[in-house]
């Protein structure tokens, strides 16, 4: 199962959980599995600017494979101004 590592904006849909483990074959089957888990959580997820896989950034990884053994961190998105 992938390891998947929540930001702390996140950990309230996921009683202050940090990291939680999910098999999914791509990054949408892993949010909408999350989002089973965690009613929610899916939302701010697909707003996510970006996922980390196993230490690679990937823009727009709805389809990206995720290797069941996988790393993954969903990047929060900063704006300036």
């Amino acid at each position: 199962m992938a390891k998947v590592h929540l930001a702390a904006s996140l950990r309230g849909f996921t009683n202050g959980l940090a990291e939680v483990e999910v098999e999914a074959s791509n990054v949408r089957r892993l949010i909408n599995a999350l989002e089973e888990r965690f009613p929610g959580i899916g939302e701010p997820l697909s707003k996510a600017s970006s996922v980390a896989i196993n230490g690679m950034i990937i823009a727009d990884a709805d389809y990206e494979e995720v290797p069941p053994d996988a790393e993954v961190h969903f990047l929060d998105i900063y704006q300036g101004g």
